[in-house]
């Protein structure tokens, strides 16, 4: 049985590397705070000039109620999992060509843990 435990955590690591890391939800409020918190909400139902992130994670992308969205955004049919947000979070525009936001993205591994750590707890 451990075997297979570190088979799968060989494999996640392969997948996305800050998986493995301890991700810290208060760190990564932070990062919300000071790169995101000017744009986004993660108060339900409070779009800004970014739409809400509360509830993000499972979450179909373009589909928050009264946001209007990017064609490109529209039509990415991503899931917004903990993969697809490093992704999206470490270079928006190449995730998803053609989206509207202008932030460049999270190029340090850990703070997008933390990042996406503290948005996982915004449910």
């Amino acid at each position: 049985m451990t075997h297979l435990f570190g088979a799968i955590a060989a494999l996640i690591a392969c997948v996305w590397p800050g998986s493995l890391q301890a991700a810290d939800p208060a760190a990564g409020q932070s990062v919300f705070k000071t790169q995101c918190g000017a744009c986004h909400s993660v108060v339900q139902g409070k779009n800004m000039v970014g739409p809400s992130l509360f509830g993000l994670l499972g979450r179909k992308s373009g589909i928050v109620e009264g946001f209007r969205y990017s064609t490109a955004n529209k039509a990415a049919d991503l899931t917004w999992s903990a993969f697809t947000l490093d992704k999206y979070l470490s270079a928006p525009r190449e995730a998803i060509p053609g989206t509207t936001m202008i932030y460049a993205g999270v190029k340090d591994e850990t703070k997008r843990a933390d990042l996406i750590a503290y948005l996982e707890s915004i449910q």
